[in-house]
């Protein structure tokens, strides 16, 4: 199953403003926008439940994105239709129940062994995945653990090219007693596994949450981040002037960092969504 049970239940909800507004007039199907292109935009499908995933590529496209994130293996080829790729696609696991619990580990590293030649054979750049619930595990535990589970399905990784992006995820507000939730505890593991396929998921919103300084931490720490996932502080609402962050500051921070990877939009909109999607990708574009 997803890696994303909560988010992907919200697909039933989330977004269901934007059903019957794709009108031939919308202005997601404005004039295709012209990017600077120094960042890679990707964006989450799970936020925009009410759009079909066709017309989610539709109008992206005509943004100027490159990628849909989160999508699952019967919808990578939906994306690549619409000449898309998903950067970052569902992994094995779930947030709760992940690598730092043994008993996952022979479950875990048998769905990656069938999951991992197919994002490679999909042309997909890497595959996430996700730490688990500390469950009163403490956090040395939890990166023993870890390493000794991902460190079993590195070499397949290597051998394809494609990189591991375990999520930082907040557990103050949204996903309470989640492990990976600081980059230090990320970077450690990556540095324990050994391996430049190991990267982290630096989500802007969930970290803001757990110890800002995202600028800085970013700079400091950018050989090991793979991806990004944005989101407005409070609320994970649009990324506008309603939320604590500049985010075409950060935008711009990533890029002169020399980031080649991808960074993808992950906010719920209360607005119209795709008018605010556009926002947000022009807004991005440094």
């Amino acid at each position: 199953m997803s890696v994303r049970v909560s988010r992907r239940d919200a697909l039933a909800v989330v977004g269901a403003t934007a059903v019957g507004v794709l009108g031939a007039n919308h202005p997601a199907y404005a004039s295709p926008a012209v990017l600077k292109g120094r960042l890679k935009q990707s964006v989450c499908r799970w936020c925009y439940g009410g759009i079909s995933l066709d017309q989610l590529c539709v109008a992206v496209k005509q943004m100027g994105l490159v990628s849909i994130d989160l999508l699952s293996e019967n919808e990578w080829a939906t994306a690549a239709k619409y000449g898309l790729t998903c950067a970052m696609p569902n992994g094995p696991g779930n947030i709760s129940d992940g690598w730092n619990e043994p008993k996952n580990h022979d479950r875990l590293v048998k769905e990656s062994e069938r999951l991992l030649p197919l994002v490679k054979a999909a042309g997909l750049p890497s595959m996430i995945l996700l730490s688990g619930n500390r469950r009163g595990m403490s956090y040395a535990d939890g990166m023993t653990n870890c390493a000794a589970g991902i460190k079993r399905i590195v070499p397949l990784a290597e051998q394809l090219g494609v990189n591991l992006v375990l999520e930082l995820l907040n557990s103050k507000r949204d996903h309470k007693d989640y492990l990976c939730d600081h980059t230090a505890w990320g970077v450690e593991l990556c540095k324990r596994v050994g391996s430049d396929r190991l990267k982290l998921l630096y989500d802007i919103y969930h970290m803001q949450i757990m110890e800002g300084d995202v600028i800085a931490t970013i700079q400091e720490n950018i050989k090991y981040i793979g991806h990004f996932h944005t989101g407005g502080v409070p609320g994970r609402h649009e990324i506008d002037d309603s939320q604590e962050l500049n985010y075409r500051r950060i935008a711009q921070a990533i890029v002169d960092a020399g980031y080649q990877g991808y960074f993808a939009h992950e906010f719920i909109p209360v607005h119209d969504p795709l008018t605010s999607l556009r926002k947000a990708v022009e807004l991005c574009d440094v």
